[in-house]
């Protein structure tokens, strides 16, 4: 397993999480977790590695416009995809959207697509 593939997801319902965790690990991925954005800021500042961010839009704990602000000031070096049951696709995002229910195989043929650039 290498550097280049190694992704943060950020999710708060554990079964998505941990599904989605286990998923990507098959598929060749390195995964790092986090249930906020407050754990998903402790995981990018302990692995500097992580090239792409999945993250659920809305959590309890920095989650919504807040942190969608705080990965486009912050992360901009990084691939971002953001997955939301709430979003719809007039709000404004700055990064691809998965609307749940998503694929998981479509949302790996993303992440594989930009990580071989």
């Amino acid at each position: 397993m290498t550097d280049e593939k190694a992704i943060l997801v950020v999710e708060d319902e554990d079964a998505i999480r941990l599904t989605l965790r286990d998923y990507l690990i098959r598929k060749g991925y390195q995964v790092f977790v986090a249930s906020d954005g407050v754990g998903a800021i402790k995981q990018l500042l302990d692995n500097s590695e992580i090239k792409v961010i999945v993250t659920d839009y809305r959590m309890d704990i920095l989650g919504g416009d807040y942190w969608i602000k705080f990965l486009d000031h912050y992360c901009s070096d990084k691939e971002i995809f953001i997955t939301s049951g709430f979003l719809r696709p007039e709000f404004p995002i700055p990064f691809k959207v998965f609307y749940k229910p998503y694929d998981y195989s479509d949302l790996e043929g993303a992440l594989a697509e930009v990580l071989q650039k």
